[in-house]
């Protein structure tokens, strides 16, 4: 049984976002054995003093104040350290700062004696599309480089001395059902509207839970699970599954309407373009025979209640309930001429400012 002092040290970066929750919470449960976890956490933040990280903190978690850009700090606290998870957050360094930052996160681990670095990836959208620009999206790309970079790194797992490296690619998650792929409209009959220029294409999608579970897997086993990149996801859905699926959940009509590319701005122009096109791909046989208990669509609607009413999870975003007022009263107005022979009055729809200043999302109207 390991005790405090022999336990494994994962330096996590991205503690307080969407994805750190879920990991830290899957790193620090006993094993399916019922034998104590062999990890303990230190977590990157940028204000120990927050309540977020001080929840953290009473669950066994060394906070070390810092951000991912924050070198000097982080090769610091990465003496001892025996593994890295680094979710590093494109919205608040843009793309040159997230390449950069990813391949000099890595220089520093291999400088520290890190015996495994898990890399947070997203799909190198424009490699994947053939260089075609309608497919680029840089959020997908910044860290499709850093990706890409680690992939033609040395991966010796019987060096001692080697840092070994697993680049876990994910994709949209199932929780942005509640926001970026949340319905737009219900009709006065009660039909649901989901809206998105998607065609007959599938989206990747995976449940929070589903990453932290990959993670935990992939330090419990470098032997077989490094030196690669991990693919993953929950279910690749089409629109017409996601109705389909809200239905069998709510017992409510809906009712997908496709979109033209033009309703969007460039931000997430090329992330629907990527699943339109079904350009990205999954091995779901090898995923769910790694994972048999995968979460499904279904699955996730049912354990979350979803109900197609648009909420901001503010752990998406690293929002903190401390701005939940202001978010709840930020509202645009999205125009879709797809509505047009829909019989409901326009109305606003409440999405944070958020999507219109920082990530492109249109200010149009919806009728």
């Amino acid at each position: 049984m390991p005790t405090a002092s022999d336990k494994k040290i994962i330096f996590l970066i991205g503690a307080t976002g969407a994805q750190g929750q879920p990991v830290i919470k899957a790193l620090l449960e006993d094993a399916e054995d019922g034998t104590p976890s062999p990890y303990a956490i230190r977590a990157l933040t940028r204000d120990p003093e927050h309540r977020r990280a001080k929840e953290l903190e009473h669950q066994g978690v060394k906070l070390i104040k810092g951000d991912f850009m924050d070198f000097p700090t982080v090769s610091k606290y990465l003496k001892g350290v025996y593994g890295m998870f680094v979710n590093t957050d494109f919205f608040t360094v843009g793309d040159e700062g997230e390449t950069y930052g990813g391949i000099r996160l890595f220089e520093l681990a291999k400088y520290a004696g890190v015996r495994h670095f898990i890399w947070s990836n997203l799909d190198y959208a424009s490699k994947k599309g053939n260089w075609k620009e309608e497919y680029a999206c840089d959020h997908h790309d910044a860290k499709g480089r850093v990706g890409d970079y680690l992939m033609t790194q040395s991966n010796d797992i019987n060096d001692p001395k080697s840092t070994l490296y697993t680049v876990l690619t994910t994709g949209p998650y199932m929780e942005m059902l509640n926001v970026l792929f949340c319905p737009l409209n219900e009709r006065k009959d009660g039909t649901v509207v989901f809206a998105a220029p998607m065609g007959n294409g599938h989206a990747p999608l995976i449940a929070l839970k589903d990453i932290a579970f990959w993670v935990r897997k992939t330090f419990d086993n470098p032997d077989t699970m490094t030196g690669k990149d991990l693919e993953i996801v929950s279910e690749v859905v089409d629109w017409i599954t996601i109705i389909e699926t809200f239905t069998r959940v709510t017992k409510r009509p809906a009712e997908y309407k496709n979109l033209t590319m033009d309703d969007w701005r460039k931000t997430f122009g090329g992330l629907f373009a990527l699943m339109r096109d079904d350009i990205i791909k999954r091995d779901m046989r090898w995923i769910q025979s790694v994972h048999p208990n995968t979460m499904t669509l279904y699955e996730w609607m049912h354990e979350t209640k979803y109900d197609g009413t648009y909420h901001m999870p503010l752990k998406l975003l690293g929002f903190e309930n401390d701005y939940a007022p202001q978010l709840r009263e930020m509202r645009i107005t999205v125009m879709l001429d797809i509505y047009h022979e829909a019989t409901v009055p326009k109305r606003s729809v409440p999405v944070a400012n958020f999507w219109v200043e920082h990530m492109g999302l249109p200010r149009v109207s919806v009728f």
